[in-house]
């Protein structure tokens, strides 16, 4: 049984959230809060396996009540937020949220194959503890030798604790990093454009949304929207309607294939932190087509799944902890 503590300050959504846990038997909601001041009390008291968490409410407000519990507890977050607060919800994962889900979801009808999916997902949240950084990091298996090449861009995969990631990654890449980087972060309806200006004050690069048919230039990184698989074709961004692949849409497996066949050689796959195996299918392709492939490592990734998946298939040239990768990009895109 998975206990569950609710911070909201509208009695409605709180109800609607409890119903919503409720109807799985695996969930059972042990409190609320209608404010931050008592979510750190009551998550003290009850030691929940869970919290999902407003941010905007009065007396102490999510992010602050997120921070405090961070600092003396290690109990798994997942915001529950209204899409105008989407650059927020981003800077709540910086402060410990492991993930984040739009109200609409739980105040709407929505389809049953999304709410089983919201449930897992919430499920192997619970089990998560947020990850300390280990004393000593195991060394990652021999890296594969790649020789010199041009390189024409790079893709990222993201997921469950991907923000976080990113804002180091992106952080480090210069404002001339000659090819584009383009990116699928896995998101909530909505939470695309707050995602974009949230990351732009994090990274010398400019940040924006894909379009189509936009030609990717370099110093730029592009960010898949929600709810469309991105795709490059003939060099130029083609949106793909098509459904979603291993639950995800935008899936980076499309836009990694769509990069293997694009830039060949001269692609770089990157995955990072998150659940699933989105990601480990294109990274194959990107080896196969001559790109190079890097994956985070264990260590570092607060949730080891992509990283894993893709470095299973047997085609990851290159695994580092996240502070190392920016680095080698720059070190891989030298003339």
């Amino acid at each position: 049984m998975i206990r569950v503590l609710i911070v909201d300050d509208s009695p409605l959504v709180r109800t609607i959230i409890r119903d919503f846990l409720e109807n799985d038997e695996s969930f059972t909601v042990v409190g609320e809060a209608e404010n931050g001041l008592e979510a750190l009390q009551k998550a003290r008291e009850l030691a929940p396996d869970l919290i999902t968490m407003d941010l905007e409410m009065p007396v102490i407000n999510g992010l602050e009540a997120i921070e405090g519990i961070m600092k003396t507890m290690n109990i798994p977050i997942v915001v529950i937020a209204a899409k105008d607060t989407a650059k927020n919800v981003y800077e709540a994962t910086v402060k410990g949220a492991l993930d984040f889900f739009a109200k609409v979801n739980f105040t709407t009808a929505i389809s049953e194959e999304k709410q089983t999916f919201i449930r897992s997902s919430l499920k192997r949240i619970s089990g998560i503890k947020a990850r300390q950084k280990a004393a000593v990091t195991p060394e990652p298996p021999p890296n594969r030798k790649v020789d010199v090449r041009e390189i024409r861009g790079v893709v990222i995969a993201a997921s469950t604790g991907g923000p976080k990631a990113l804002m180091s990654l992106c952080a480090a890449l210069p404002a001339d990093f000659p090819v584009p980087v383009v990116l699928v972060q896995h998101n909530s309806s909505g939470f695309d454009a707050g995602f974009v200006q949230w990351l732009d004050d994090y990274t010398p690069l400019k940040v924006k949304l894909a379009e189509e048919p936009e030609a990717p230039e370099g110093g730029k990184l592009y960010v898949a929207p929600t709810d469309k698989h991105l795709t490059l074709t003939g060099g130029r961004f083609l949106f793909d309607d098509r459904e979603p692949v291993n639950n995800q849409k935008p899936s980076a497996d499309i836009l990694f294939k769509s990069a293997a066949k694009c830039w060949g050689a001269g692609a770089i796959s990157v995955v990072l932190t998150g659940m699933g195996a989105d990601g480990a299918e294109g990274t194959r392709y990107i080896r196969q087509a001559g790109g190079i492939t890097i994956a985070q490592d264990e260590g570092s990734s607060m949730i080891y799944g992509m990283p894993k998946a893709a470095f299973e298939t047997g085609c990851v040239d290159i695994v580092l902890p996240l502070e190392k990768i920016p680095q080698q990009l720059i070190d891989l895109i030298k003339p």
